[in-house]
């Protein structure tokens, strides 16, 4: 008889639940979240395990990469619809958890998510960091603007490289916003510095990667979108179809059929935000730039003068995740005639 495991994830210890075909309880523990004490306990039971479930999540995908070279069948199950599909239980545990992720996967009813490489977690962890430090640059800027705006003192527009020099213009001869501008101008000054580091990081890597290189040569697509889309991708091939890049993401609209009800919303916002706001901007670029957008910019415009610009450069967004994937898929660069459409839909 075949058997399933259902495995809860915590930092420093995991709850397992190994149930048989009939959905009766065999074996529970709770065993160290480190993949060797998992394997061993999973090999200890001598069982014929069918299935394992792990639910996504921060230490998810490293356990799941060693657990899959040692030969197990471990799936990777989507966060929202094992907390779905859980919602039912009245008392929530690891322990309870652990039970209903083995009955998932004993009845088949779940949706495995992709793993990534190492190498696409690599790149989505310098993206994370980078914009981190952009965050908090912008936190210092901010704060610094404000503080002095209690007294009077106006920043006004200014750059980067004169930002510095216009705070201590206007500090000058008030001895506590001396001290408080120099301290945050040196951690602003650290914060600039490294930001530069990443941004240099970040644009080298996109130049040694081939596949966003290739992406790149749509329109409005820099180095920033290319990675994120490209790391959030990982494997082309997942997708049968480059048009199920636009619902993976959150970019299309939410439907909701009853009898003679049928009403269509706004667009999902499930899967990837980092990719969606990306995918978001690189359409905002095309629409409002001077870049040579093509067929695109003008099909968007149109759609633009019906449904308003805020729906068109949803729709664009959507339009270019589709078209970045079948680039790949094809290798080839962006055709701006390839991409134009002759019949525009409202996002």
């Amino acid at each position: 008889m075949d058997h399933y495991a259902g495995i809860d994830v915590s930092l420093e210890a995991s709850s397992i639940c190994v149930v048989d075909g009939a959905g009766k309880i065999v074996r529970e523990a709770k065993v160290a979240s480190e993949p060797e004490a998992l394997i061993r306990w999973l090999g200890s039971l001598g069982l014929d395990l069918a299935r394992i479930g792990l639910e996504a999540g921060p230490l998810s995908q490293w356990l799941y990469g060693a657990m899959k070279e040692a030969g197990l069948a471990v799936e990777l199950l989507e966060t929202r619809h094992v907390q779905i599909a859980l919602k039912t239980m009245p008392v929530k545990t690891d322990r309870n958890d652990a039970r209903g992720i083995a009955q998932l996967m004993r009845r088949g009813w779940f949706r495995p998510v992709h793993c990534k490489s190492m190498a696409a977690q690599e790149t989505r962890a310098l993206l994370t960091a980078r914009k981190l430090v952009q965050s908090k640059l912008h936190d210092v800027e901010m704060s610094l603007r404000g503080i002095l705006r209690g007294f009077g003192l106006k920043v006004g527009p200014t750059t980067p490289k004169r930002f510095a020099r216009r705070i201590e213009e206007l500090v000058a001869g008030h001895p506590t916003l001396e001290f408080i501008a120099k301290a945050l101008l040196a951690a602003h000054a650290a914060l600039l510095r490294e930001l530069d580091m990443f941004e240099k990081r970040v644009r080298a890597m996109a130049r040694e990667d081939k596949r966003a290189t290739l992406i790149m040569s749509a329109p409005g697509v820099g180095a920033i979108v290319a990675l994120t889309y490209v790391s959030a991708i990982d494997d082309p091939a997942r997708f049968s179809s480059s048009k199920r890049v636009g619902p993976h993401f959150g970019l299309t609209p939410k439907k909701y059929q009853s009898g003679e009800k049928d009403v269509t919303g706004r667009i999902t916002k499930i899967g990837d935000a980092g990719v969606r706001t990306a995918l978001y901007e690189a359409a905002n670029v095309i629409l409002t730039r001077p870049v040579k957008g093509g067929g695109l910019k003008s099909w968007a415009m149109k759609l633009a003068k019906r449904a308003g610009m805020k729906k068109a450069k949803v729709a664009l967004a959507r339009k270019l995740g589709v078209i970045l994937h079948r680039m790949w898929i094809d290798g080839t660069p962006f055709d701006a005639r390839r991409a134009a459409c002759p019949a525009p839909t409202a996002a």
